[in-house]
């Protein structure tokens, strides 16, 4: 994909060349960043398959991956209905709690069968 084609799967219908390459310097950017988170979540799930008690320290006071979820959601949608200046301030929480769900998500669906692999 070059950068006329996703500028337009951007909705920008111009022909501007600054916008273009903008739009380019935004898609190089974009996956640069993406490959990087990715391999930092990675990492975190890598340090958290060896043992099923480091999961559970990592999602905080939840006793299962499905609570965890459920917290995590019910805190987002907190975040989403609090005033904008309070979502500022608990930014952090939000990045927190997406990384929890995402962990959640990842063991609840494979750690019952990494864990046995393991002790087996």
């Amino acid at each position: 994909m070059d950068a006329a084609d996703f500028a337009r799967a951007c909705g920008y219908t111009g022909d501007s060349p600054a916008l273009l390459e903008a739009f380019e310097a935004i898609r190089r950017n974009g996956i640069a960043q993406a490959r990087q988170d990715h391999f930092r979540r990675k990492a975190v799930i890598e340090e958290l398959k060896q043992s099923e008690p480091l999961f559970l320290g990592a999602i905080g006071p939840a006793l299962s991956a499905q609570e965890a979820i459920e917290d995590t959601a019910r805190f987002i949608a907190c975040w989403r209905n609090m005033p904008r200046w309070r979502q500022e301030r608990r930014l952090p929480d939000l990045v927190r709690a997406r990384q929890q769900r995402l962990i959640a998500r990842f063991f609840r669906r494979y750690g019952h069968r990494l864990w046995a692999l393991e002790a087996a």
